[in-house]
């Protein structure tokens, strides 16, 4: 790749081409160009950073639960095994108390159930917001099959119907 250079670079690099010879069947290669000033140098290419590796499932928000889970799940025909009421908690304390919730539910097998949120005081509470966020995160994301705003006998747009994976089967030792 052949780049401008300054003129003292330039002077520099010729100085030391003129010492190399070049290797049997090669012709002996020029220096690049050297710019004559600062001001006619090319303007340097600005690059947008490259954002970091991050695979689909960590940038995203977990999935909506699928359109026949959720009927289900609303007519109570797929049964809710566990509920978490977060009303009156902190964001620290709902926090530990969601992810120890989520972690023991996943470890039972639960396939489905309910976390209650709260509407807050003006229906934008800090909890209802915070939930689907922490829910994305490790190592919440990989138990995490899908969210859904519940019916409203469930609690409505106060609470949440979780969906979770099934737990990974535990591997034989291999003899």
């Amino acid at each position: 790749m052949s780049r401008r250079r300054s003129r003292p670079d330039g002077e520099l690099w010729a100085k030391i081409a003129a010492t190399v010879t070049p290797l049997p069947g090669r012709l002996a290669g020029e220096p690049a160009e050297v710019a004559r000033s600062p001001a006619e140098a090319p303007a340097p290419v600005r690059r947008r950073p490259t954002p970091p590796n991050r695979t689909r499932s960590e940038t995203l928000a977990p999935r909506a639960i699928e359109p026949g889970r959720l009927r289900r799940i609303a007519r109570g025909a797929l049964h809710l095994e566990a509920r978490l009421d977060l009303h009156g908690m902190d964001q620290a304390r709902g926090h530990a108390s969601l992810a120890e919730f989520i972690l023991r539910a996943h470890a039972d097998g639960a396939r489905a159930v309910l976390v209650i949120t709260g509407k807050g005081v003006r229906g934008d509470g800090i909890l209802r917001r915070a939930v689907p966020e922490w829910l994305s995160e490790p190592p919440l994301r990989g138990m995490v099959a899908g969210i859904a705003t519940a019916s409203r006998k469930d609690g409505g747009e106060g609470a949440l119907y979780v969906t979770l994976r099934r737990p990974a089967l535990p591997r034989s030792p291999q003899s």
